[in-house]
């Protein structure tokens, strides 16, 4: 019993989003409107906190089907996306890879966490951190 109450305390598993590399990952006209795409990704996202992540590609297995917290990092035009239930935006004061490394760093101790980019040098910088990673399809049309 106690080691059932221990884990519900654990906060559940970050998934970090790259929002301008997921957003840039599909060619649909996002350049001409760069914060109205991050809001469309923004509200397809918003149904993963309770449901976790869909069983794709290179999705780990413990962000399947498992309740997470989505955080969407937005840049340039894009910062002043809000947040809505289940995903919080957090605005990249500069640039958004640092400001995701920044996230992965700053998530509590032992806490998985999921970084969702197609970026290889970001990817590197998070694995460093103890995060995995997987592509922008891993959350593309799951809305």
């Amino acid at each position: 019993m106690e080691n059932a109450a221990a884990q519900s305390a654990c906060p559940p598993p970050l998934v970090v989003v790259d929002g301008a590399n997921v957003v840039g990952s599909v060619p649909d006209g996002w350049w001409r409107d760069r914060a109205a795409a991050n809001a469309r990704l923004r509200d397809e996202l918003a149904g993963l906190p309770a449901r976790g992540l869909p069983d794709r590609g290179d999705v780990p297995g413990w962000a399947v089907g498992t309740p997470v917290e989505v955080v969407l990092v937005v840049e340039g035009a894009a910062r002043d996306v809000p947040g809505v239930p289940g995903v919080r935006v957090s605005a990249a004061p500069g640039e958004g890879d640092d400001h995701i490394v920044e996230v992965v760093a700053g998530r509590e101790p032992g806490r998985r966490c999921l970084v969702v980019t197609a970026d290889r040098l970001l990817r590197t910088r998070v694995r460093a951190l103890g995060a995995e990673t997987c592509g922008p399809r891993a959350v593309r049309g799951v809305g």
